[in-house]
């Protein structure tokens, strides 16, 4: 590749591209690209078929180095393309045409009209084949061996033994497998169009005392967007008027839709219910969440799989290989055992058939395409086929405690009351607890607002904070305290036995104690902790469910919190108290002990363990920069059960890659052994081939029913 530091300093241009259908179509078309006079590198991303090209070069150019397939190429801004109908197309037009001349010439044959049959089939064999043999007869003199290059050599070898018929069949079966490789293909893209085809094209403005529909392109920041109900945002930005709830899965997977108001975040591509928002856009169109998760996944599908590599690389041996196979099948019968020459070499002709490694060169990137596709669908990033797969191995997972197992903020789980009524004392706490800026204040304060209980009616004068221990102030004509139990022993002198009890017992369950009080008397405990999320347990369950050996937990939270959270997550083991260079470490042994190991974080502060780890996944919280940066994975939605789907997806890709070599490589194994006894035709290997290619699609396609745990699988 050109000099990275002098790419940086040229534009980079994206292209769409249609038409693209094998990856040795893609090699050849990248290297066409890079000829271009103006161009000084050119990457083609086969997966996305998207085309980067640094340098300059007209469309009509890009075309032109296309020709070969006849690739369509559009700007990668615009949201569609024009697709013909299938019978407009004139590849399929030549098709049907090559398919009447073939049975006007299988018609002629019966009637033994044998000049007008082989006239016919020589149509057919041209009109069908002109594009099959002349990429195939170019690449033949480039030494380019692939499966234009066999299949030219197959047809051509069965004119020149006068199997016309044979011929025009094999160049028919080869069309329509193509058109149907295309069909396969742009299913297993539709996942990425459709996220293309999410956000509108098109925003409403407003703009003095106007209100103006503009392309999202022309919108600046900072401006206000109109966002009527039922309508989908277009741009990412900040709700300035209005409330309403949105429906986020197409960001997130998560299906219940998330209240919004002033203050909160949007993301394009999301759908507003029945409110009525003003939204202050606070991302260009190329720069929103969207369209981050879109590149993202793009790249992830450039990426080649360890499995993909493989197959490359053995593809590469592999058709050199089945032409020297063809040979001697051709050749040595004849010469040694004195075998008829035409029924050998027609032998031969059809294992060069049965050999394209289409099937097999595809087996592995349509499964890959397909699921990273649906990952994203349902709020899962995975930014490559590398980490898909280790995901498919997974041994080990070891969890973050603070915003991963548990909801990242702490709640009021028990209030003890010892003079008074429950529902002053909160509201004494909640009034005075306003004032402060404690996680722990909010936790009273978020209590009091769910009871619905009245609090800001409540005097507060002379509010102090007590730096370390609590906050002093007066209610009435009443000084009460909150804080550390230690602030109440201090000022009461000391506490009751029965309080120290209950405040022992707390700390032992992982909690966190406040007490409020007097000068004169203690009146109550009100205990807090960081709660476990609803889905920890479960998702800890369905891991283990799923074959993962070893679930632990690796927090720098002390250890009776750990243990807490721990036991009810149901963890196997807790690592507590460690620094982030201690989590280094855990996470190096569990690597040595189980092999593959994911590390679970919030994709921030547990950036060195997430990097230590084989698969780092962070809970995205609708896609936060930190998390869309550091991770391998992202859960969109910081939901924790598309963990466990997400393993599930990479078991199952695993499982489906392994299926599609074996088809692929079973059925022309199969193939080659008929073929030794002459069972073997030139049409039926041709069919073969074809039925390889379309079992391996479709049993990629089934990847897209792989769902969550109560989905309905």
């Amino acid at each position: 590749m050109a000099n990275e530091q002098t790419l940086e300093r040229i534009e980079a241009k994206t292209y769409r591209v249609q038409g693209l259908t094998c990856a040795n179509c893609a090699a050849k078309f990248e290297r066409n690209v890079k000829a271009l006079p103006g161009v000084k590198e050119a990457k083609v991303n086969f997966g996305a078929a998207k085309l980067t090209v640094w340098g300059e070069a007209t469309v009509e150019e890009l075309e032109q180095a296309g020709a070969f397939e006849r690739l369509k190429i559009r700007e990668a801004r615009e949201r569609t393309i024009q697709r013909e109908p299938f019978w407009k197309k004139k590849e399929n037009q030549n098709v049907l045409v090559s398919a009447v001349l073939l049975l006007i010439g299988i018609v002629a044959d019966a009637a033994d009209s044998a000049g007008m049959a082989v006239a016919m089939y020589l149509a057919a064999i041209a009109l069908g084949g002109y594009s099959l043999f002349w990429t195939g007869l170019r690449n033949l003199a480039r030494w380019q061996l692939d499966m234009n290059t066999l299949m030219t050599i197959a047809i051509l070898g069965a004119a020149a033994i006068g199997e016309w018929q044979e011929g025009a069949v094999v160049v028919i079966l080869f069309a329509i497998s193509e058109a149907l490789e295309r069909y396969s293909m742009d299913r297993a893209r539709r996942s990425i169009a459709s996220l293309l085809e999410m956000a509108p094209a098109q925003a409403t403005i407003r703009r003095g005392a106007e209100e103006v529909t503009v392309p999202v392109e022309d919108v600046r920041l900072g401006e206000v967007m109109i966002v009527k109900p039922g309508a989908k945002i277009p741009l990412d930005g900040v709700v300035v008027n209005g409330a309403s709830t949105v429906n986020e899965a197409a960001m997130t997977g998560e299906s219940m839709p998330a209240e919004k108001t002033v203050g909160d975040a949007v993301f394009a591509g999301t759908l507003n219910g029945e409110g009525f928002l003003e939204v202050q856009v606070t991302k260009r169109a190329d720069e929103t969440m969207l369209a981050k998760m879109i590149d993202l996944v793009e790249e992830a599908q450039a990426e080649r799989a360890p499995s993909q590599a493989f197959i490359d690389r053995f593809a590469r041996y592999y058709t050199p290989f089945i032409m020297i196979v063809a040979l001697l099948i051709a050749v040595i019968p004849p010469l040694v055992v004195g075998g008829n020459w035409l029924d050998w070499v027609y032998r031969g002709l059809a294992v060069l058939v049965i050999g394209c490694p289409c099937a097999l060169v595809i087996s592995t990137p349509v499964a890959i395409v397909t699921a990273l596709g649906h990952a994203a669908r349902r709020g899962v990033l995975i930014k490559g086929g590398r980490y898909l797969e280790q995901i498919g191995r997974l041994r080990a997972v070891a969890f973050d405690k603070t915003g991963t197992l548990t909801e990242g903020k702490p709640s009021v789980t028990d209030v003890v009351v010892y003079d008074g009524r429950r529902e002053r004392l909160l509201a004494v706490a909640a009034a005075i607890e306003k004032r402060s800026q404690h996680p722990l204040a909010s936790a009273i304060v978020r209590l009091v607002e769910e009871d619905r209980e009245p609090f800001f009616d409540v005097p507060v004068d002379e509010f102090q904070s007590l730096t370390g221990q609590g906050v002093r102030a007066v209610v009435g004509n009443e000084t009460y305290y909150i804080g550390r139990p230690s602030l109440l022993a201090e000022v009461l002198g000391r506490l009751p036995d029965e309080a120290e009890q209950r405040i022992a017992t707390f700390r032992q369950e992982g909690k966190t104690v406040m007490a409020i009080g007097t000068a004169r008397r203690l009146l109550g405990l009100i205990a807090a902790a960081d709660r476990p999320r609803p889905s920890a347990a479960a998702t800890v369950a369905a891991l283990r469910r799923l074959g993962v050996k070893e679930i632990a937990m690796v927090t720098g939270d002390h250890k009776q919190t750990a243990q807490a959270i721990g036991r009810q997550a149901g963890v196997s083991a807790i690592c507590a108290g460690l620094l982030p260079e201690q989590k280094l470490a855990a996470i190096r042994e569990l690597k040595q002990r189980y092999g593959i190991t994911a590390m679970v974080g919030d994709g921030v502060n547990d950036a060195p363990a997430l990097a230590a780890a084989d698969i780092g996944v962070a809970m995205g919280g609708a896609g936060t920069d930190a998390a869309l940066e550091t991770a391998d994975v992202v859960l969109m939605a910081d939901d924790l059960r598309q963990l466990p789907y997400t393993v599930r997806l990479g078991r199952r890709t695993l499982a489906i890659i392994k299926q599609n070599i074996a088809f692929a490589l079973g059925l022309k194994a199969l193939a080659l052994i008929a073929a030794i006894p002459g069972w073997l035709t030139l049409w039926l290997a041709v069919f073969a081939d074809m039925g390889a290619t379309l079992l391996v699609t479709f049993n990629s396609m089934r990847l897209l029913r792989v769902k969550e745990e109560g989905d309905g699988q």
